[in-house]
């Protein structure tokens, strides 16, 4: 499942829209992205977003709060989030991706034990616009990858789904002062992505790109807080951070959401460059501030309504990528960058 970025569905009308191959190959350079949307709640972030200009969105997971076994109601939610005014302005300038996490999958902090997971990804797939034959709708789990650009500005896109195979949660045996109720799952069999994704990613990895933004609804940095994050199961973690370095794999840039809080993550010597995991949460689900341990942590949490950019400026000899996280009105509030 990774594809070239040629065609495109508008999200508004349904209809597929012709793109040449000039435009299908021009650079992307200023890409937004953000998380946790409630549906029955206004959305004035999309105004900010719009000023950014960017080139693509990257919707990163709890896009609505679906929360239910009722699939006639997830899908009235969608429906709900896709009439937003705003979003519907941004999605007639600029191409849509997405990903999925626990709320719009369809349960808090489900995994693979969703009944009903089946039946959510044909409606997600359906609110993305995925053409009818795309090999997405025909295997397991959303997952995809999207490369933009020519040769020397290609950015890859891995979409990664940390929902549909994932191992059940494991409770913390004692809940640890300022954390959240997960411990680390030990067991060989515990599971983020499922060996089908595992595989994909790998192939997808060694393809040609100069740039690789892959989307985790869930952080990879940081890894021991007790909520949702890739540090609930450490083999499979340090399983994702082999396979960067195994497939040597170039320009890497995580994108993650769901905290309800922003923050940028730094990684150091694991990969030839510095592996930074860019959290934008929440675009309208604001919570209390509040101290969380993370190591890697650049600068502090953000605990307003934001969203995030990756500028990516493609001067040789090097390609510079900075990064931001944007307040309601699209101030500037976090920032860093990194040089590949």
């Amino acid at each position: 499942m990774s594809r070239l970025a040629f065609p495109t569905f508008c999200l508004a009308t349904g209809l597929l829209l012709s793109i040449t191959l000039s435009q299908a190959e021009k650079p992307v350079s200023m890409i937004a992205f953000g998380s946790c949307l409630k549906e029955s709640r206004p959305q004035p972030i999309w105004k900010g977003v719009i000023a950014a200009k960017p080139d693509l969105f990257v919707l990163l997971g709890d896009n609505i709060y679906g929360d239910t076994r009722d699939m006639a109601k997830l899908k009235a939610k969608w429906h709900v989030f896709e009439e937003k005014p705003g979003f519907r302005k941004l999605r007639e300038n600029c191409r849509i991706l997405g990903i999925w996490d626990d709320h719009d999958y369809g349960e808090n902090d489900a995994g693979i034990e969703y009944p009903k997971k089946i039946e959510s990804q044909k409606i997600f797939l359906d609110f993305l616009g995925e053409p009818k034959d795309s090999i997405r709708r025909k295997t397991p789990g959303t997952y995809d990858a999207v490369t933009i650009g020519p040769k020397g500005k290609r950015v890859q896109f891995i979409l990664l789904d940390t929902r549909y195979f994932r191992t059940a949660l494991k409770r913390a045996p004692k809940r640890e002062k300022g954390k959240g109720p997960y411990g680390p799952d030990e067991s060989d069999k515990a599971e983020v992505l499922g060996e089908a994704q595992w595989r994909w990613l790998e192939k997808t990895l060694h393809e040609p790109a100069e740039v690789r933004i892959i989307a985790s609804s869930i952080q990879v940095v940081s890894a021991t807080h007790g909520w949702e994050t890739w540090g609930n199961f450490p083999k499979e973690r340090g399983r994702f951070l082999k396979l960067l370095k195994k497939t040597k794999a170039n320009g890497v840039i995580i994108l993650s959401g769901d905290r309800h809080s922003a923050e940028i993550s730094k990684l150091d010597e694991t990969l030839p460059y510095p592996l930074f995991d860019v959290t934008s949460s929440a675009m309208n689900q604001t919570q209390k501030p509040g101290k969380e341990e993370n190591p890697h942590r650049v600068s502090d949490r953000y605990f307003r309504e934001n969203f995030g950019v990756l500028k990516i400026n493609w001067s040789k000899p090097q390609t510079r990528v900075t990064m931001e996280i944007r307040n309601l009105v699209g101030k500037i509030v976090r920032t860093a960058q990194v040089t590949f």
